[in-house]
């Protein structure tokens, strides 16, 4: 069957087995990849919609490498919301990717190898004290290792800028990356716009969604 270039995405829930309510948090990741998909729908490979694959993992493949990172910070911050400690990890690919099965979807290829190894490299960074945050890890190909190193370098930033928001924060940075407006999500939160807009430089939510911007034109 014939291959096609394919940013791919897999995400896993970190410590997940720790949570009493393991129905709920797996309805929650099922709401989040939806949200995710509806977000991004003009930018879903039809072959490889969102889904969970087993257990706490899930896939995804996307017409370009920013639509894959740009899903996996859509999908995180919507799961945090008022649940920290529902976090997930993933690890985005690009490369060829064959379809198996037509009837089932079943994917294979490099495209996926390198999103398995990816995520694999971010497991190991978070056990080490000086990379506990990191979170997301992109494996673009010995063709591209300069973007490659230049993606990882703004994910390393933006995980570790994360780790360090309250949820409210979260909420926030969730609807700017959903474009709605300040003013709309302090009626929302119940404050003014200018403690959205405070908390906003405080708290680096405006350098997040600046990078998120800058990334998904890759």
């Amino acid at each position: 069957m014939a291959e096609a270039l394919v940013a791919t995405l897999i995400g896993d829930l970190v410590a997940s087995r720790g949570v009493t309510d393991r129905r709920g948090l797996h309805d929650r990741l099922i709401s989040a990849l939806a949200s995710g998909a509806d977000a991004l729908s003009q930018d879903l490979v039809a072959t490889a919609p969102l889904h969970i694959t087993v257990g706490d993992e899930f896939q995804g493949g996307f017409g370009t490498i920013g639509a894959a990172l740009h899903a996996s910070l859509l999908i995180r911050t919507q799961l945090l919301i008022g649940q920290p400690e529902a976090d997930l990890r993933c690890g985005i690919g690009w490369g060829s990717v064959q379809v198996l099965d037509r009837r089932t979807g079943v994917q294979d290829g490099p495209g996926w190898w390198s999103a398995r190894d990816a995520i694999e490299e971010a497991e190991q960074l978070a056990d080490a004290p000086s990379t506990r945050s990191v979170r997301t890890i992109a494996r673009l190909g010995a063709d591209r290792e300069q973007l490659q190193d230049a993606v990882n370098a703004a994910l390393t930033t933006r995980d570790h800028l994360l780790a360090r928001l309250d949820n409210r924060s979260v909420r926030i940075l969730h609807r700017l990356l959903r474009q709605e407006s300040k003013r709309d999500i302090a009626e929302a939160e119940g404050i003014s716009a200018s403690a959205v807009s405070q908390r906003a430089y405080r708290d680096g939510l405006d350098a997040i969604v600046r990078d998120a911007l800058l990334l998904r034109r890759i």
